[in-house]
């Protein structure tokens, strides 16, 4: 079984640092980093992650949203929000996009690893049983 594939969407580089980090650590393959949704959009096609680490507030034309929106139109890959806002319009904006969770910064490193191991557990049941998410 090879290791899942993440991308990570940071736009600090400590924060970003940090993920990359905790993910090798816990055996998982780090396949991009990206600092605007573009560039987040142009690298899920190319790399196809199982997971994308999405934070919300992004410098760019687009936002964490509406590149998580693109991401799930053109691939299968979980998102996870990371946010350091929890304001109601923008977890309803974010909840459009079926996101596999949404955590708020600072995430305790516990936090994380069960986030992530619980929604590439639902995506592999999803993929298993032909259920693809719509975006």
């Amino acid at each position: 079984m090879s290791m899942p594939r993440i991308l990570i969407v940071e736009d600090e580089p400590v924060v970003a640092m940090s993920l990359r980090r905790h993910l090798t650590t816990w055996g998982y393959h780090v396949v991009g980093q990206a600092v605007r949704g573009e560039q987040a959009v142009v690298l899920a096609k190319e790399f196809e992650p199982d997971l994308v680490l999405m934070d919300i507030q992004l410098v760019g034309d687009i936002d964490g949203i509406e590149a998580a929106s693109q991401i799930r139109a053109q691939s299968d890959a979980a998102v996870i929000f990371l946010t350091g806002y929890s304001d109601s319009k923008m977890f309803a904006r974010a909840r459009i996009t079926e996101p596999y969770g949404y955590l708020i910064k600072p995430v305790l490193p516990k936090d994380l690893l069960h986030t992530i191991e619980t929604a590439l557990q639902r995506r592999a049941r999803e993929r298993g049983s032909g259920k693809m998410n719509s975006a």
